[in-house]
């Protein structure tokens, strides 16, 4: 395996802290607020503890990716790793299933607005800002507009920034209420049973995805074969030790249900009735503030790339070209493809956060287990060879682990994830059989990678 050569106009200049920070921003630090209402309901008050359940499958993964970037420097997805070592049609099928991320993560931003800005106006619609939302990023992103890379690291420090005081002024409620007490109640206690808290941890995938994606920033890193390697384990790492002590503060100030129903009656909105309780209608104004400008720069990156891979599938002739290949003459933005993914988000006007998060999460953890089972077979195809140096348990038992806990957390999905996700697979499949003619042709390259990468001056932000 050599390195590929530079394209022109790259330049190897990222190095190790550049590549943590991308991939960081990438995950965005308010996700944590996004789906703490629904997760401590289902998990009876042990958010903390699903996380860490989430996390270690997440570290098990990311150690796969590491093993894959390795080899495979200038590639950076699921499907890739999946298409060169194992198969090229289970390749394409891991890419298909991905798909459903890219067209319902518009929808979980619609959710989101819906639920921050309900809680600043509770006198407007819910459907209201669900249609208004998908509106204005379909409209924006029809005439071309670009989110500035820099304005959006800007919003992620600011929502860092606004996490921590989050933390203090928790801490600080908490302190300041003799009933509360620091515990290790929101990890494990006598009401937690380890099927709701896999559930949970199902549904909190959300928080990580992205995390993968510093894997196509190869070609500008420095030394890549040992700086994103490491870069993805840090990232991984760092995410979920915020994370957890977020959601530990939260949780300890909110234990349970009754708790949460004391400050609000919709579990999905917690988040910003908390805020309102630990640092008055400023604070929550300014969260909510914070909230809504992730939510439509993450909506605005999200609907862009789905209908950005719906056109490279459209030019190549995956899917209809003339409908999926058209770019506006006048505005050179692949219009249908937008108004499109505009479509689907509308759902969201029938779901709520935890059914649209599942969804999400079919597809992720479909691709979390293939990377894993990817190390594996790159292991058994070339494990005389110079390219498997280094203990067989780490390109066998490890990736293993992590295939089997992926796999048990997709299962966890509910049973519309499941439903929905296992339909589209199957349509995925009679798909790939016509399009190969029976597996007489060979299975088509898709460019399902090219859309991890956002259009220059874009990086997406939001859960």
């Amino acid at each position: 395996m050599t390195l590929t050569s530079t394209p022109a106009g790259l330049h190897r200049n990222l190095r190790q802290r550049h590549v943590v920070f991308i991939g960081l921003a990438y995950m965005s630090p308010f996700a944590v607020f996004d789906t703490f209402g629904i997760v401590s309901e289902a998990t009876k008050g042990h958010v903390p503890m699903s996380y860490i359940i989430i996390t270690i499958a997440v570290l098990f993964t990311a150690f796969s990716y590491a093993r894959m970037v390795r080899v495979y420097p200038s590639a950076g997805s699921a499907y890739t790793y999946t298409r060169r070592t194992i198969a090229a049609p289970v390749g394409f099928l891991v890419g298909w299933a991905s798909l459903l991320d890219y067209l319902f993560l518009p929808m979980i931003n619609a959710l989101l607005a819906k639920i921050y800005l309900s809680a600043e106006f509770p006198g407007v619609p819910d459907w209201m800002w669900i249609v208004g939302l998908i509106l204005v990023i379909t409209v924006l992103n029809i005439i071309g507009v670009r989110v500035s890379a820099v304005a959006n690291m800007i919003m992620v420090v600011f929502q860092a920034l606004l996490a921590i005081v989050f933390v203090v002024l928790t801490v600080r409620a908490i302190l300041s209420d003799n009933a509360l007490a620091f515990t290790f109640a929101p990890f494990y206690s006598v009401s937690a049973d380890m099927a709701s808290l896999v559930g949970g941890a199902s549904v909190l995938a959300l928080a990580f995805l992205g995390f993968d994606a510093v894997t196509t920033l190869s070609e500008e890193t420095v030394d890549p074969r040992r700086t994103v390697p490491r870069a993805i384990m840090w990232i991984a790492a760092l995410g979920a030790a915020f994370f957890v002590s977020v959601t530990y503060v939260m949780q300890t100030l909110v234990p349970d249900l009754d708790a949460l129903n004391a400050i609000t009656p919709d579990i999905e909105g917690a988040s910003p009735y908390i805020a309102l309780f630990i640092g008055g209608i400023l604070f929550q104004t300014i969260f909510l503030a914070g909230a809504t400008v992730s939510v439509v720069s993450s909506g605005l990156a999200s609907q862009l790339s789905a209908s950005r891979l719906l056109y490279a599938m459209g030019r190549d002739g995956i899917i209809a070209r003339r409908l999926f290949g058209y770019v506006h003459p006048r505005l050179g933005t692949p219009v249908i493809n937008i108004v499109l993914v505009g479509a689907i988000a509308l759902t969201a006007l029938q779901l709520d956060l935890n059914a649209a998060t599942s969804l999400i999460n079919f597809g992720a953890f479909t691709a979390f287990a293939f990377v894993n089972l990817s190390v594996i077979a790159f292991w058994i195809r070339h494990r005389r060879t110079e390219h498997t140096h280094g203990s067989s348990i780490g390109w066998t038992l490890i990736p293993g682990i992590g295939f089997l806990i992926n796999v048990w957390l997709w299962l966890s999905l509910d049973q519309l994830a499941m439903t929905v996700g296992l339909i589209w697979s199957g349509i995925g499949a009679l798909y790939l059989l016509w399009l190969t003619r029976g597996f007489r042709r060979p299975t088509p390259d898709v460019a399902f990678e090219e859309a991890e990468d956002l259009p220059t001056g874009v990086v997406r932000v939001g859960a």
